[in-house]
């Protein structure tokens, strides 16, 4: 450490140099292939990979940081962009997936990928905006090589 940093300002820079590696790798910028190898880890089937893929890249840029509010006083979370509304609540377990929203904004995708799957099932595809208008009826991002 440098010795001209204060009296405890060696343990300072430690911390915030942990908290900074830690902030980073708890959010995460996937590849297409990245996310069809993860989405395949997580039982997402092969048959609607590329939607599910084309879906993500929609909603979310494949960031599982991302968040957004939306004009309805909604905030959507993470790689599937999963709403509070129904789903989550912010700061608390609720909603229909029982979860605290900010569960989505990591890199651990499993709880997402439940949810997500809850969403479909119950309302398939249309039920995320980017997919009807970016996806639906179009040519979807061809993952077969990854």
């Amino acid at each position: 450490m440098p010795s001209h940093l204060p009296k405890g300002g060696a343990l300072v820079l430690v911390l915030n140099l942990l908290l900074l590696s830690q902030w980073e790798t708890e959010s995460k910028l996937l590849t297409r292939c990245q996310l069809a190898k993860e989405l395949l880890r997580h039982d997402f089937p092969r048959s609607y990979l590329s939607n599910w893929v084309c879906l993500v890249e929609a909603e979310s840029g494949r960031s599982t940081s991302k968040s957004m509010q939306l004009p309805n006083q909604s905030v959507s979370y993470g790689l599937f962009q999963i709403n509070s509304k129904n789903w989550c609540r912010k700061g608390r377990r609720g909603g229909i997936c029982n979860i605290k929203c900010e569960e989505f904004l990591n890199d651990e995708i499993s709880d997402d990928s439940r949810c997500a799957m809850q969403i479909f099932n119950r309302h398939g595809f249309q039920a995320w905006p980017g997919w009807m208008s970016k996806c639906r009826g179009r040519t979807v991002p061809d993952v077969s090589r990854c």
